[in-house]
């Protein structure tokens, strides 16, 4: 493998120029990745991984097709889209194609951030207004202008919620508010949404938008009770707002059924705004807000001109397209509904076998498993979750945590994931949960216990022991629990379990 430098030498000038807050993953012992193909990533040795995290890489890790695509524009054009060319308007054509008729105008952006930031100057042009609803735990870029409305960051750091900034409950029928037992989850959900218009305006103030990612990423893969959308985009209509559907996670076939995720709710609903990014360009930098004429013409209204010096580019439209193309000739839609059939099946069978596993949530190829300690009472097994995406890495498999109590194991592959790839994880979580319960004293349905009591004692001792010790951790700093960089408690149940 090619390296300007070794492994160790990289972490120091890691340390040295970069800035702290920029993690990485598996901070204790983090990985050197050195290059990639399809679904499998490779370190400085040689050693493959499979990838079950990387929905940037959507079609695959350098495609060949993508990669072709970006030379053969490079070597001819690439400049800013005050030019004309083809590439840029047969993109937006393409990509129009895939949504409902009245989403039919684009803009082009680098990042979902931008896209996001965009999305919020087109909402409070169309109207005036200033105020934004937004889901708990939800994210939505770094920007600071995101930031604000994206209760996953501001409620960990010094920020305040800002006073033109609503948070509404997130409809998660498992562990919110209103679970799967209520009679009918989305209106109840919806309606605080209702609740909290109302307030505003009696306090003088006026809805802009409400933004929401059409299934929530980081809040931990949940995906809204039926109806929910509709209702919500009934309420912000009404009080001259619009709704906001973030697909940059979630959009281009992910889902399997359909090609956008806020499609699945059914075709009486259409969002305002759509924002997408990462899978956009597999790997390349692109992005775009898509909208309506009316909101498009209100927005140009202002005077202002909207350019971006690379958004739109000729380079980056030809790999958009190139993704399209691949998305479509390779039948990954199709591919993501089959294996994120399977896989989900799989997980089933070992919720059923394995008492850590609370809930199985997904649709096709963005799936969760929500870890719980009790499951009665639903209590978050976030010092087991770091664990496992550890202990998954040592089996050569890539998977992390998020949600609000770090306990929900992320499953969002590339889209060339295959029914080998997913029994193959499956298998090692299996085994990695066996041994877990085992240490905790609980049962699984298939597994004889191989301990003598004394060292089952040992495992429950040591076991408690990580639990004390990473809720005094989680207390002291929460945000290090991120996607695998939660050094101290891997560090203290390494000690003491080996699969």
């Amino acid at each position: 493998m090619c390296e300007l430098y070794s492994k160790r030498d990289t972490l120091a000038l890691r340390k040295k120029h970069i800035g702290p807050s920029c993690k990485v993953f598996f901070a204790s012992d983090p990985i050197k990745i050195v290059r990639a193909q399809r679904q499998y990533m490779f370190d400085e040795n040689g050693e493959q991984y499979l990838d079950c995290i990387n929905n940037v890489a959507h079609v695959g890790h350098c495609h060949p097709g993508v990669v072709k695509a970006a030379l053969k524009q490079m070597e001819l054009l690439n400049t800013n889209s005050r030019f004309l060319h083809d590439n840029i308007v047969e993109y937006a054509k393409r990509l129009s194609a895939t949504l409902p008729e009245k989403l039919s105008v684009c803009y082009f952006t680098n990042s979902g951030s931008e896209a996001n930031d965009l999305a919020l100057r087109l909402a409070r042009q169309f109207r005036g207004h200033q105020d934004v609803i937004t889901l708990d735990h939800a994210y939505h870029g770094h920007l600071s202008s995101l930031i604000e409305i994206s209760p996953y960051k501001f409620q960990k750091g010094k920020d305040v919620k800002k006073e033109f900034v609503h948070v509404a409950p997130t409809p998660d029928t498992y562990r919110g508010k209103y679970r799967e037992d209520h009679a009918d989850p989305a209106s109840a959900y919806a309606d605080e949404v209702k609740k909290i218009i109302e307030d505003a305006h009696n306090s003088g103030r006026k809805i802009a938008a409400f933004i929401a990612e059409s299934m929530q990423s980081c809040g931990g893969q949940i995906i809204p009770p039926a109806g929910y959308f509709q209702k919500v985009a009934e309420y912000v209509h009404g009080a001259g707002g619009v709704f906001i559907a973030d697909e940059v996670q979630v959009g281009f076939g992910r889902v399997g059924k359909h090609f956008w995720s806020f499609q699945m709710y059914g075709e009486d609903f259409v969002p305002d705004i759509v924002t997408m990014g990462k899978p956009m360009g597999n790997g390349h930098p692109v992005a775009c807000v898509v909208t309506t004429k009316e909101i498009a013409e209100a927005f140009s209204s202002s005077g202002m001109e909207y350019f971006n010096t690379y958004g739109g580019n000729p380079v980056s439209c030809a790999v958009g397209l190139a993704v399209l193309d691949i998305i479509e000739n390779e039948d990954l839609q199709g591919n993501a509904k089959r294996v994120g059939n399977y896989l989900t099946e799989l997980l089933k069978k070992q919720k059923a076998k394995h008492t850590l596993i609370g809930d199985i949530r997904g649709i096709g190829l963005f799936i969760g498993i929500d870890l719980v300690k009790d499951h009665l009472k639903r209590t978050p097994a976030t010092a087991e979750a770091q664990h496992i995406i550890y202990k998954m890495k040592e089996k050569r498999v890539l998977l992390s945590a998020d949600g609000p109590h770090r306990n929900v194991l992320k499953i969002k592959p590339p889209m060339c994931f295959t029914e080998e790839d997913a029994k193959f994880m499956v298998d090692q979580l299996d085994r990695i949960l066996t041994v877990l319960e085992e240490a905790m004293g609980t049962k699984t349905e298939s597994v004889t216990l191989e301990n003598t009591p004394c060292k089952t004692k040992m495992l429950k001792e040591a076991h408690i022991e990580l639990l004390r010790d990473s809720t005094t951790d989680s207390k002291e700093n929460p945000s290090r629990k991120r996607n695998g960089m939660c050094t101290d408690t891997h560090s203290l149940l390494s000690k003491r379990l080996k699969t």
